[in-house]
Formats: C-alpha cells, structure tokens, sequence
C-alpha cells in the first residue's frame, strides 16, 4: 500500500509534545466537563473502565457499576451498539442515581450514529471510532484525488454534524477515540497503517467539531502494539502544538492488553511510558479479567507521579533530543560478544545475593539439568547471563549461558572460559589485563564524565551497565542515552533497575515502564532487574520472566506467544477469559506467534491488526477464524473452534507439537 503522508522528522519537528525529556511536568491542557468529575490537568489523573455484562442486563450492569466504582473506577464505559441498549442507558444511569452512585457514565459507540446521538441525551460522555463511525472497513485500497478525499470528508461531515450539535446543547463531553486496528479504508489508503493514519483520523473529526464551537473533547490514540500506541500519542500532541489547536485531555490505554501479569507489562510499558512524558488525563488498563481488577492498576501507575517531582534529584536538561520520538530506531551500537550490533537485547539474572551450588538453582532462570542423560536444556525464557558478584557458580555452566563476576574475583580464576568481570568506573581507568571480548562497568545515570567516555571510546569491548536511584529513574537513564550519543560512543548498553520495598504487584508496572519506556525509543541491548531483598527461588523465577515480558511487551525480543485479547464489554458473544485461557493452554508453546481473541466482530479484524491469527465470535456458539485480517473459515461452532485454530496453524507450517510434561527435568 503506498504511504502519501510524509513520516514526521525532528529536523522539522522540535519537541513540542513533552514540556521536559529530564523534569516531570504534566501537559497543561484545556478542561472537560463530564458530569460532576471534570478531566484535564487542573485536576488528578482519572481511572476509568469499562463494563462486561449486556448493557440490556440492567440490574447485572449496575451491580458492575457499583464493584468497579468501589475498585476506584471513577469513570464507567458501558457499550451501545443498537438503539436498544442505548435507550438502556438511562435505566441503568438512573438507578445507579437511586442508589447513591454519581459517577459519570460513558457510551461507547461503534457503527452507530443514531445510537450515539440517542445516548448523548442520556449520559455524561459519548466516545466514538473515527474508524467505523462513518466508514465501513473492507480493507479495500482507493486510489483518491485530493477532490475526491474532500467529498469523502464532507460525507463524514454530514453523518457526525448531528451528533456535535447534540452533544453541544446537552453538556456532552465527547472522546474521539482512535484505535489503530480499526483505521477506515479511506485513512489506510492515504496514510497508510501507521500513527500519521491514526493522528490524521482523529483530526478529520476534531476540525468539524471545531468549526461547531465544541470544545468538550477528549482524545485517544490506542493500539494493541504499545510501540504505536506511544508514537502516536507523542504525535497527535505535537499535532495540535504546531497546529495551535486547543490542548484537550488525553485517555490513556493500550487495547487488549491481555490477561496476569502480560497484560499488566504490556499496559504498563505504553501507559507508564507517556506517564513519564507528563502526558495523560485518564488511564483505562485493558485486561482480560473483570473489570474491577483493572481500576487498582491504572491507581497504581498513577500514583507513581503523585510525588514525583519531590522525590526526584535534578537531571541535566536535554537540549537537542537525537533520537526520533514518533518513529522506532535502535540506537546504533557496536558488537561485543554477544551484546550490541544486531543482537537481539539480552537478559542478566542477578545471583550476587544467591549463591550457585547446584545445578536446580539455574531452573527459575530457564535452565535445567537432565541427570540421566547428564545434559541441559533451556527454555525461551533461559537467561543469556548470570550475574554471581564475589561468588562463582560452584560447577560447570550449561553451553551458552555466561558468568559474570565482580572483577577482582574474576582477577583470580584460572579458568575465564565464558567468565566475564563486571568493574566499575574506576577500576575500568586503572585496570591492568581485562578480557578481549567483553567487559562490563557499572556506572550511574545521568551524564558519564568526560574521562570514562574516551576509556569507552578506546575498548570496543566495554560493555555499559546502566543504573540510577533516582525516583525519575526512566528519563534519568534516558539522558545518559543522550549523553552517550552525543558523544558517537556505540558502546552497548544495559538498562539495570533495583527496586526495594515496593508492592509485589506494583514490580512489573514501575520496570515495564522505566525499561520499557527506553526499549520502545529503542534505547538498550539489554536488561538486568533486581531486589534489594535476598531473592529466592520464586523471587528469581519472577524476576526473569518480568525481564523477557519487557522485551515483548517492546517488540525488541519475542520469546513466547503474545496473546491480544479484548477486555470484554456487553456485546461479547463468549466469555473470554475462558476462552482465553483454554486457548493459551493449547498454544503457549508457540514462541513468536500471535493470537488474537475477540468477543465480537466490532473488536475483530480491525483491532487484532497486529496479530497472525484471529479467534472472533460472530454470533451465539459462532466463531470466525482469521489468518491475518482475512476471514479463513466462517461460522466454526465454539466446540469446534480451537481445534480447527490449531489446524490452521499446522497449515502454514508453524504448529510445533508441545513438549511432554517432565521434559524440564
């Protein structure tokens, strides 16, 4: 498909969307009325979600409302995607009222004008698709002139107008909300897939409501894939910067995250991301669960910044941002063993407070020893290194995995053989003998001395580890990115986080973000995470499986099955979560695959853009399988459907038969 949008580029486009790239500072924006719980920067950020039971279940709705409001939910989403449940709407509105609950609700409208303009006279917000709320997806190309485009936004114009002009007379506050995998036709074929064709969606809709004199707009830009959804956020706010829009609020979300721990990291790396950039007014976590365990997730990443600013030492201002934040590049670095160049990011096991006496010590880390035939094996979660400090492993590493140690122990070791020494700043300045291929050196963020760079500049084989107490932890290691590119040192570089007493549930949120946020930007070979506490086995375990989970979550290492799930709303034809579940049984051996899984056809083969396979209910006990976005079997009864999935996949060549259980020793 040709692209006709020029791709935004820093030589035209300083920084607009971010007020600081090393100080938090949230955006300053305009506010939104939506009912008695105003949006936007002159108030704190606020958690919202959406429910699961049918919205023509009035009672069902409103007992949900009422968990999902005790979970800390301070804006409801309920759909409506006929007449008839929009005119529900207000039963459920009204009794939440009669039983005390003034929280505002939002209709979530796909396809549907005259549902839309219906429910904008009953409830606080509406938020519609630019995708599909004018358009219809078929995933045709059209070749348009510049006057046929026009006639197409005039078209749009007509259909939206209605709804504008109701939403102004009600005080209707109005999201206009962008999902990557539901792009129109028409934006595909004149933008391609890509966040300029998101940006541009929203835009085509914001100017008609301009040209009405309504304001009370929120925006989002949402995507499976937390790499776009942050490209696009950054962008569509350096959009309305240089095009002196209003600044409205944002709505923060990364579509169907998933399920566990997954889809917390996945959120977490696209939410916490923009967090740290000062962007965002309203967090939705998307996840396969119900609804009210969403709200304590979007509280947690929201409340890291609360105090950010008090708990933060000062960092070196960032004049001239090298790096282009609105299209991935990996920053250029050099080889050394196996870290840098065109390697894929490594992952370091921190061991220094857990000796290694036996061969069961490396299993939390992915590698197990097989007595009988006296061999290893590692899973996709084995770890490349591990990290021993003053004491080496007590026995002889499986084949590929690597020591490393702290230097004036490895100094004494007879025997180096795929032992490398960790050192620090100034042990690396006076170092007598170091290895030929590869030396690691710990050194805190923000900025490197001008004496350590030209020692990196003269040992190719040095390899940074990067660190920082600061509680503005992800633009501290970001700066010392900057720094490093300043300087033309291509040194590799790996991102190290240690996290003390913190939640255990709120772990893969703060990592997800402050390596997450750097690997996106595609800054980092490598990953190291820590605890100040003694780790034990679980403790390891969880560790290492959070690391791999970052670098998926960032698209920079895939070692499993990704799983895009949608989060379940009333018009889910199964219940997902067991779907879910069962699925991932069958499949989660399947490293690199991914599958999508929606509830409905409005969250079919749009919003699973980014997967290779697609599970959709179409109907009651009705599933469509896709390969891609093309429809493969039609109508397969649920009973039927996993099974014909998994053969799908062996078709194609990619069905690996799972491994009997006990095969990990």
């Amino acid at each position: 498909m040709d692209v006709l949008a020029p791709q935004p580029t820093l030589t035209t486009n300083p920084i607009l969307y971010c007020n600081s790239l090393t100080e938090y500072s949230r955006r300053k924006t305009v506010s939104v009325t939506i009912g008695d719980l105003p949006m936007g920067s002159d108030f704190p950020i606020r958690v919202q979600s959406m429910t699961t039971v049918d919205t023509m279940d009035t009672l069902g709705s409103v007992e949900q409302c009422i968990r999902m409001i005790e979970a800390g939910c301070e804006y409801i989403r309920i759909t409506a995607p006929s007449v008839k449940e929009a005119q529900n709407l207000d039963n459920i509105r009204k009794e939440l009222r009669l039983r005390g609950y003034k929280t505002p609700l939002i209709a979530d409208i796909h396809f549907t004008p005259n549902a839309a303009e219906l429910a904008a006279r009953i409830v606080e917000k509406v938020r519609i698709n630019p995708g599909n709320y004018a358009d219809r997806k078929r995933f045709e190309f059209i070749d348009y002139t510049d006057a046929s485009y026009a006639a197409e936004l005039e078209r749009i114009r007509e259909k939206f107008l209605p709804l504008v002009r109701i939403c102004k007379e009600y005080g209707t506050a109005m999201r206009i909300g962008t999902n990557h995998g539901s792009l129109s036709d028409r934006i595909l074929s004149r933008y391609g897939d890509t966040p300029v064709g998101m940006v541009e969606s929203a835009l085509e809709f914001l100017r008609i409501c301009e040209d009405e004199n309504y304001y009370n707009i929120v925006l989002s830009m949402k995507s499976s894939n937390p790499q776009v959804m942050v490209q696009a956020y950054r962008l569509l706010v350096q959009r309305l910067e240089e095009e002196k829009l209003k600044p409205y609020p944002l709505h923060l979300g990364v579509t169907e995250a998933g399920e566990a721990e997954d889809g917390r990291i996945k959120s977490a790396v696209g939410i916490g991301t923009l967090l740290e950039d000062g962007l965002g007014d309203t967090v939705r976590v998307s996840l396969t669960e119900d609804p009210e365990f969403e709200a304590p997730v979007a509280r947690a990443l929201i409340e890291r910044y609360t105090q950010r600013a008090a708990g933060s030492q000062p960092i070196p201002e960032i004049r001239n941002y090298p790096i282009n934040p609105f299209v991935y590049t990996r920053r250029a670095s050099h080889e050394a063993g196996n870290l840098g160049g065109s390697n894929v990011p490594r992952v370091i096991a921190d061991f220094s407070q857990t000796p290694v006496e036996k061969h069961e010590d490396l299993r939390p880390v992915g590698h197990f020893y097989l007595p009988l035939p006296d061999k290893w094996r590692m899973n996709d979660l084995g770890v490349d290194f591990i990290y021993t400090g003053s004491r080496p492993a007590a026995f002889m590493l499986p084949n590929g995995l690597k020591e490393i140690l702290d230097y004036a122990v490895w100094r004494t070791l007879d025997d180096k053989k795929s032992k490398y020494p960790l050192l620090t700043a100034d042990e690396l300045r006076q170092a007598d003998t170091l290895d030929s291929t590869l030396n690691f050196v710990r050194y805190e963020a923000p900025t490197l001395p001008d004496e350590l760079a030209e020692v990196l500049r003269a040992n190719p084989s040095v390899v940074l580890l990067a660190e920082t107490a600061n509680a503005h932890g992800m633009p501290a290691l970001r700066r010392l990115f900057v720094d490093l590119l300043g300087r033309g040192l291509t040194n590799p570089v790996v991102i190290r986080r240690t996290y003390g007493d913190i939640p255990r549930a709120d772990l893969p949120l703060f990592a997800a973000t402050d390596a997450g946020g750097l690997l996106i930007d595609g800054l980092g070979d490598g990953i190291m995470l820590a605890e100040t506490a003694q780790p034990d086995e679980a403790a390891l375990k969880s560790l290492n499986d959070l690391s791999f989970g970052i670098l998926q979550a960032a698209r920079t290492r895939i070692t499993k099955t990704e799983y895009i799930s949608c989060p379940s709303c009333g018009r889910t034809l199964f219940d997902l979560q067991e779907t879910t579940a069962m699925i991932r049984k069958r499949t989660d051996h399947l490293k690199g695959v991914k599958i999508g899984i929606m509830g409905c056809i409005v969250n079919g083969p749009g919003e699973m853009a980014d997967a290779d396979y697609g599970y959709v209910g179409i109907g009651k006990d009705k599933i469509a399988l896709y390969r891609g976005q093309q429809v493969i079997k039609k109508s397969v009864t649920a009973d039927r459907a996993v099974d014909e999935l998994i053969e799908l996949i062996r078709e194609d060549g990619r069905w690996l038969e799972p491994e009997s259980p006990g095969a990990e020793g």
